[in-house]
């Protein structure tokens, strides 16, 4: 990254957070000024607990940040939460976390960091993982962190106020959670904890006052903003089934991204691009002044896919959106599968995984989603013959006798 001067460094590192307090904003701009200017490399983490081996681009909003500052020369730390994810972070949560087992901790971070170094630097990154510390605390250690706390602070956390209201059960352990974090933070002595507006509490409450508590300077927090789904409404997330998937194909990504709606525009370019502010500036200009929403989304697929899978992937990516979704025809290459039999085309879409069941297969066929042959396929009895399928908007496939 070119040299840049401190407050464009600024305007980068703060590009994307959401503090829901102008007060606190400021404040934070103001620390992250003041340890900028020190002229030294600052130690940045960001934690993330393995709940799940399937990452989506939502995950990557902090990643990128952590990127970021990387590139100006700071020292990352990916911390894999081994000990935290045994309890499950409340914060975003109506209903208590189910508890993982460390064995299945264990086969998800497996995977987290070959994921995550599609985005960060290998040579620069550090991973850890926070059992290093919290596996070596006793009962008194954890009796001194919670004299830093009031069950009233916790009772004033929108989830677990609505749990108390409705009667619904708040263990013990789901406090322990934002301790266990903030620790995190005076085991590194860290400069700056990057983290979403859902971990406000965990970081600015719990991290900032536990390094008081224990001699140190409170770390900056960089609280970044949630990236909506491909519904561009609510939160991306895999099981709200709106999730754009690391673990996918260059034009499955570019496909995806061409879905979400112009709204949601803005927070891609700021939350997940590596764009600058001057080229989101540039950008929204262009669309202020008149330029296609659909254009300029093209920009926005291709950055992603770009980043992901590099130019190349990028530039078939967009052939292949242009041929299938605006030129009306198939791509160039298709998969084959060999037809054995005489089968239902609903048995047949189930049992080659081209549909998760039967019951999407007849839905899709209703529906007028599945064509042979470019001609539409009306009947759910109808049987599968050779020719090339469509099922879907992005699905091609090639029958073969």
């Amino acid at each position: 990254m070119a040299t840049l001067t401190l407050d464009q460094q600024l305007a980068l590192l703060l590009q994307g957070t959401e503090y829901g307090d102008a007060n606190l904003a400021r404040a934070m701009e103001n620390e992250l000024r003041a340890k900028l200017a020190e002229g030294r490399p600052l130690r940045v983490y960001c934690g993330y607990d393995p709940r799940t081996a399937d990452l989506h681009l939502g995950h990557t909003i902090t990643m990128r940040k952590l990127r970021q500052f990387q590139e100006l020369g700071h020292e990352v730390t990916f911390l894999i939460g081994s000990y935290t994810s045994l309890v499950g972070d409340p914060s975003d949560k109506d209903k208590t976390r189910p508890v993982l087992t460390p064995d299945e901790v264990n086969r998800n971070s497996e995977t987290y960091a070959g994921q995550a170094f599609r985005i960060l630097d290998p040579k620069k990154t550090r991973i850890r993982h926070n059992g290093e510390w919290l596996a070596d605390l006793k009962l008194l250690d954890v009796i001194k962190l919670g004299q830093s706390f009031t069950l009233q602070q916790f009772l004033d956390r929108e989830n677990f106020a609505k749990r108390w209201r409705k009667g619904e059960p708040i263990f013990l352990q789901e406090t322990f959670y934002a301790l266990m974090q903030g620790y995190d933070a005076v085991a590194q002595q860290t400069d700056v904890q990057v983290g979403g507006t859902d971990q406000l509490f965990n970081i600015v409450t719990a991290g900032r006052k536990l390094q008081e508590a224990f001699g140190q300077r409170p770390q900056v927090a960089i609280i970044m903003g949630i990236l909506p789904g491909t519904d561009g409404v609510v939160k991306m997330s895999k099981s709200l089934g709106n999730h754009i998937p690391l673990n996918t194909t260059a034009e499955d990504m570019f496909g995806k991204v061409m879905s979400v709606p112009d709204v949601a525009m803005p927070k891609f370019f700021r939350l997940a691009t590596r764009w600058t502010p001057d080229k989101i500036a540039e950008v929204e200009t262009s669309l202020a002044s008149g330029a296609h929403p659909r254009d300029v989304k093209m920009l926005l697929a291709w950055e992603l896919v770009s980043s992901f899978y590099g130019d190349a992937a990028a530039a078939a990516a967009q052939e292949h959106f242009r041929t299938v979704f605006q030129k009306g025809g198939a791509p160039d290459e298709v998969p084959t599968i060999q037809l054995i039999g005489s089968p239902k085309l609903v048995d047949f879409l189930a049992a080659n995984d081209l549909v998760k069941s039967k019951n999407e297969a007849r839905r899709l066929i209703e529906q007028g989603g599945v064509k042979l042959e470019g001609q539409t396929v009306a009947d759910v009895n109808a049987v599968a013959s050779a020719g090339l399928l469509q099922v879907g908007k992005r699905m091609f496939v090639k029958l073969e006798r």
